[in-house]
């Protein structure tokens, strides 16, 4: 039937899914980590398992924009001046620590008797630790802001970088590649084509992209944001591919450009349910590529690899991080989640079977060589955590490092947030600002205040804006249902956190206390008071009398509310004043008890 013949094959999605949603809790609640749920999975459901998906590679190339992705959003928690002062750790830990690897592990090779170029090749593919793999354990054990989570970002940030000069020197190594008779030195074309692309980046980064989100903000459609922010991330890539350069690197830069916008929240927000469903597909695919044919043919040659590379990598990284004088723990855990090779590898062994340094086979078994010491990183992390403690959090001395967290977030900074904000700042607290008035924004930037677009009625920007790690959140946006709305999802999701809001009158100020808000202030009426007071004042009234009249006004304010609460009428509170205002005042007059 022509139905039949255009129907979409939906099995392949399907066992995706299935697979994605059964293996990744199932092995969390096995404290093995999601990750390893995801290869497990990709390997049961791939060509080499049951067989559901027979074309792995295609699905890889489509996954790795999940690891894309997440280096964007990486870029966006490191502002240029933090990038700078991470300089020491990129370019001094993580230079040496790649510098050493390469060449233990090409000694590896060497001893095993491989020749130079080969062993150089295959060494050098496995000291590119895999950043997905890292990044999410780093994530799951919350150490992501941790200063040695930082250590170790510096480390996969050099080595990210070091694929460029790697592919050169697989052009430059093919000459003296066995069988191979080409001709070929480094491409200086290609290096000076990269260099374009990291400077056109760069500046359309700085002068482009602010204004588009800007332009794109008066667009009332969240969709809109959100293909905005996706156009940046693949675009930034796409031009670092064209450049030769790696497609990560190029998200890296775009979100290292944008990490000072005003729209840092809402384009994290957006783009990490993709970043999410993304990753998971790649390590699916890496699961999947796994060939269990090779593995079966040459298993004893695989294993040995496997062990000899983790385990001479694995020593290094240690001497090296006690060399920069690391604790023993952290040296050892770094040891253990940096032992692995990455999906970098991949790349370089497919230049390098290209230009005819390794063959076909030594490419399959290579290939095997990393996915399983991928495989076995989550296994190994796990068991260290049997083994050793976790630290105290503090117990290093060191602490989160400063502006990624905190104490005080406000949403929305108009009149009233303006005003309230400045007793937290006044007082030396860290305050996290979002609001969604762009003109607002920018006259608040030339004042130096930190104010970031974002909606504060969205969970996923109040995660991005911090709220897990503040003591307290200031609602003080204009719309009452914005901001009912606001302390709804703040107690529902953190009903531990204390949440002050400005109320526009007094059903509104209920709706609030509805919500459980710890604290609300009606701005009508704590000016109406101050307006009163002044008035009875220049009529002659003492500063007791005002005092007095002031304190009674407030008690039956509130006995007023306390009445609508437990009615949930908004007129029965009038009982209070008796029903007749001349009563009211007169009640007013008598002393208090």
């Amino acid at each position: 039937m022509a139905t039949e013949e255009h129907a979409i094959d939906l099995l392949p999605v399907v066992a995706l899914l299935g697979a994605a949603t059964i293996a990744a809790p199932l092995f969390q609640r096995l404290k093995l980590g999601s990750v390893l749920g995801y290869l497990a999975a990709g390997v049961l459901i791939g060509p080499f398992g049951v067989g559901l998906l027979n074309e792995p590679a295609q699905l890889l190339r489509i996954a790795e924009l999940g690891v894309v992705m997440f280096l964007f959003l990486i870029g966006l928690e490191m502002r240029p001046s933090r990038l700078w002062g991470l300089r020491r750790a990129i370019f001094g830990l993580g230079l040496t620590q790649a510098l050493l690897c390469a060449a233990a592990l090409t000694l590896v090779g060497v001893a095993t008797g491989f020749p130079l170029a080969p062993s150089f090749v295959a060494g050098a593919g496995f000291v590119l630790t895999s950043t997905a793999i890292v990044m999410r354990l780093l994530e799951d054990r919350q150490e992501m802001v941790t200063p040695a989570g930082e250590r170790i970002v510096s480390i996969l940030l050099l080595e990210d970088l070091a694929i460029v000069p790697l592919l050169a020197l697989v052009a430059f190594l093919a000459p003296i590649a066995p069988g191979n008779a080409g001709d070929e030195g480094i491409n200086l074309t290609a290096i000076g084509i990269g260099t374009l692309s990291i400077a056109g980046l760069v500046l359309a980064g700085r002068y482009l992209l602010n204004p588009m989100f800007r332009l794109l903000t008066n667009v009332q459609g969240r969709e809109v944001m959100t293909a905005a922010a996706l156009l940046v991330v693949l675009g930034a890539a796409y031009a670092m591919q064209l450049g030769g350069l790696s497609m990560a690197m190029g998200a890296f830069l775009a979100g290292v450009l944008l990490s000072e916008s005003t729209f840092r929240h809402q384009l994290e927000a957006d783009i990490e349910p993709f970043r999410g469903i993304l990753l998971g597909l790649f390590f699916l695919a890496v699961g999947m590529s796994l060939d269990l044919g090779v593995v079966v043919a040459n298993w004893s040659t695989v294993l040995f690899y496997v062990f000899a590379y983790m385990a001479a990598k694995g020593v290094l990284i240690y001497a090296v991080a006690r060399l920069f004088r690391s604790s023993h723990r952290e040296a050892l855990t770094r040891a253990v989640i940096m032992a692995q090779g990455g999906e970098f590898a991949f790349v370089l062994y497919s230049a390098a079977l290209a230009t005819g340094i390794i063959t076909g086979e030594q490419n399959a078994i290579l290939t095997a060589i990393v996915i399983i010491s991928m495989v076995l990183t989550p296994i190994a992390t796990a068991v260290l955590g049997r083994f050793i403690r976790e630290a105290p959090s503090g117990a290093t001395g060191e602490g989160p490092p400063e502006g990624l967290r905190a104490s005080a977030l406000v949403i929305g900074f108009g009149r009233v947030g303006q005003i309230a904000s400045q007793f937290l700042l006044a007082r030396g607290h860290a305050v996290s600002i979002i609001d969604t008035d762009i003109e607002m924004i920018d006259a608040a930037r030339r004042f130096d205040f930190r104010v970031y677009y974002g909606d504060g009625t969205r969970l996923d920007i109040l995660r991005a804006a911090g709220v897990e790690h503040a003591a307290l959140v200031l609602v003080c946006v204009d719309r009452a249902e914005a901001a009912t709305r606001i302390v709804q999802i703040l107690k529902a999701e953190f009903p531990r956190l204390r949440v002050l809001a400005r109320s526009s009158d007094r059903v509104h100020a209920r709706e609030l206390l509805a919500a459980k808000a710890d604290f609300q202030v009606r701005e009508t009426f704590e000016s109406a008071l101050r307006l009163g007071q002044k008035s009875i004042e220049m009529m002659g009234a003492t500063p007791d009398e005002i005092a007095e009249f002031t304190t009674r006004i407030r008690q039956r304010d509130r006995q007023r509310h306390e009445v609508e609460l437990e009615t949930g009428d908004t007129f029965a509170g009038r009982s209070v004043f008796s029903g007749k205002a001349d009563e009211a005042v007169i009640d007013l007059r008598r002393p208090s008890k």
